[in-house]
């Protein structure tokens, strides 16, 4: 292949749109995966597409831990439940080593009442392993308006940048992105809700903040490379274009993803259980983010015909100060 001047250009080393067919079916697939699990998680007793934790519902949430020598004997949730109050969620974690009650709010003296309980039914139990939580319903909410608050401002904000630094194309193409991401991630933990009574913090909202700033600048990067190609070789196809944006940011995509994710695995395996799913909810949304800035937004672009934008509106407005 050769440029307009005559030179030859070398091939890509990876062209993303001879796998478009089959990025497309991957993405569709996962796509209506997730949104099962989000539909099926508000049609079931949840009544919300993720569980929601004592963050956003609000309750008491006590945890103790079990002495057990050599093993900790088996107990029935029923059994638990005739002592607890009404309605509490009875979890046993750590292979019953550690009990978990989530109540509606209580009392201190009732929370008391509660952990001797369990020490009556489940002793002995460690002093220094139990933990008392108590959120007001009222604070649970706030807390889950201003989740969703920061994640429609952080939205908007980042559709407006990129619309003022490349073009409201490219501002489509990376909100589209960053739905995609979320929705992935969320899917996730909606069938980890149904299946295995994972639930959904305020850590869960920062993760998909952090998520949906990664996966921003990844794909910025490719947004860059594409308009350099733009520039230096305008007369080549919009696939050409595209194709060899990817080829050149490909290392440097594989290098920053493995660089984040190696943290977060440490996380997940150190990081103690209060942060599990939080380190868990990053390193799906990491590994997402890398795969839609290469796989969904590239081989889309050509789709759309003609040529892309190469200049956003601050770029004009700069040129525009500099004539008059």
């Amino acid at each position: 292949m050769t440029s307009s001047s005559g030179a030859l250009l070398r091939e890509p080393s990876f062209r993303i749109n001879r796998y478009r067919r089959f990025c497309m079916v991957l993405t569709v697939f996962l796509l209506f995966i997730s949104l099962l699990g989000l539909m099926l998680s508000w049609l079931s007793p949840i009544h919300a597409p993720l569980r929601p934790g004592l963050d956003f519902t609000g309750g008491t949430l006590i945890q103790v831990e079990r002495i057990c020598s050599p093993a900790c004997k088996s107990f029935s949730t029923e059994e638990l439940r005739k002592d607890l109050p009404s309605g509490a969620v009875v979890q046993s974690l750590d292979s019953g080593k550690a009990i978990s009650v989530r109540t509606a709010a209580l009392s201190p003296a009732e929370s008391g009442a509660v952990v001797e309980s369990l020490d009556r039914l489940l002793g002995p139990i460690q002093a220094s392993g139990t933990q008392i939580n108590t959120i007001g319903p009222l604070l649970g909410s706030q807390l889950l308006r201003s989740s969703l608050l920061a994640l429609i401002v952080s939205f908007a904000g980042i559709a407006i940048y990129i619309s003022l630094r490349y073009a409201r194309l490219y501002a489509a193409m990376a909100l589209m992105c960053l739905t995609h991401d979320v929705i992935l991630t969320t899917g996730l933990f909606a069938w980890l809700g149904l299946l295995a009574g994972v639930e959904v913090d305020s850590l869960f909202v920062v993760a998909l903040l952090t998520i949906a700033g990664y996966s921003v600048n990844d794909t910025v990067v490719i947004f860059d490379r594409i308009r350099e190609q733009q520039q230096v070789l305008p007369n080549l196809s919009v696939e050409d274009q595209v194709d060899r944006a990817v080829a050149g940011t490909l290392k440097r995509s594989f290098y920053t993803i493995t660089s984040t994710i190696l943290p977060i695995i440490a996380l997940i395996l150190f990081g103690g259980e209060s942060l599990y799913w939080f380190a868990v909810a990053l390193l799906v949304g990491v590994l997402i983010g890398g795969w839609s800035s290469i796989g969904l937004i590239p081989p889309l672009l050509p789709l759309l015909g003609g040529k892309l934008p190469n200049r956003g509106l601050l770029p004009i407005l700069q040129s525009f100060k500099r004539e008059f």
